[in-house]
């Protein structure tokens, strides 16, 4: 088909979000993508606890999250929600089925990072299948992660350690790039000092025990968000629903 200025079109609505939650442990990522609309959970590890919430059994392999996300596409359900809980979890899976694909021992048998650029390509095809879910479904997506603590070497300043996604930085990117919103969840601190004498202070940790989340990226920790979302919000799906944006 001929591309004219006839073609352009205006967005008329919002789609439905693509987020990708990493954060320290135990602070509530689960607990907030179950407070989603309607969601269904893909389990890449036991890690719901208490939770009572619709979801598949616990996948072993690449092909049964792909199998569960193709249920989701084909089949007649209400779900409003799809979470992937987690995707550092779901990581040895894919390198599992790279090596698979290629027939390679490890994703370190072609060595040069080569498996890890292989395994991109079924990253790709599972980013494809949630695509597919959010657009002719009408799903929501939530990945959860766990966060690593990195060294980051910037160009402009010294190196400083920052809170990052526990993935393979190449893996890492591809999903960053992909969500809409990259959430940082952790405990809310304050630090104060106080004098111990001989002119010497120490600096304590404080904290409350609210949890919250960050929407904008800082030296510490990775977070973005397309939506002009305020800087941090409590950890409330609730309070994140609030401050998206609604369509016209």
């Amino acid at each position: 088909m001929a591309i004219s200025l006839a073609s352009l079109r205006m967005t008329s609505a919002l789609t439905p979000p693509r987020i990708l939650i990493h954060g320290v442990a135990g602070v509530g990522k689960s607990t907030f993508a179950a407070d989603a609309d309607r969601p269904v959970f893909i389990m890449t590890e036991d890690g719901l606890g208490k939770l009572q919430v619709p979801h598949f059994p616990l996948a072993t392999s690449y092909a049964e999250v792909a199998g569960a996300l193709d249920a989701l596409l084909t089949e007649d359900h209400e779900f409003g929600t799809v979470v992937i809980d987690s995707v550092d979890w779901l990581e040895p899976l894919i390198w599992a089925e790279a090596c698979l694909r290629n027939g390679w021992a490890s994703i370190e048998t072609p060595g040069f990072g080569k498996g890890y650029g292989e395994a991109l390509n079924v990253w790709r095809e599972y980013l494809d299948k949630l695509n597919a879910l959010r657009d002719q479904k009408g799903m929501a997506v939530i990945q959860i992660a766990h966060t690593d603590i990195k060294r980051f070497d910037s160009p402009e300043h010294e190196p400083y350690d920052r809170y990052v996604i526990k993935l393979q930085t190449r893996a890492s990117a591809l999903l960053q790039e992909h969500s809409d919103v990259v959430l940082f969840a952790n405990y809310q601190i304050s630090v104060a000092k106080s004098d111990v004498g001989f002119n010497k202070k120490v600096t304590r940790a404080l904290g409350s025990g609210a949890r919250v989340m960050h929407t904008e990226e800082r030296p510490a920790f990775l977070a973005k968000n397309r939506y002009g979302l305020p800087d941090t919000l409590p950890l409330s799906w609730a309070e994140f629903m609030a401050a998206m944006p609604q369509s016209e």
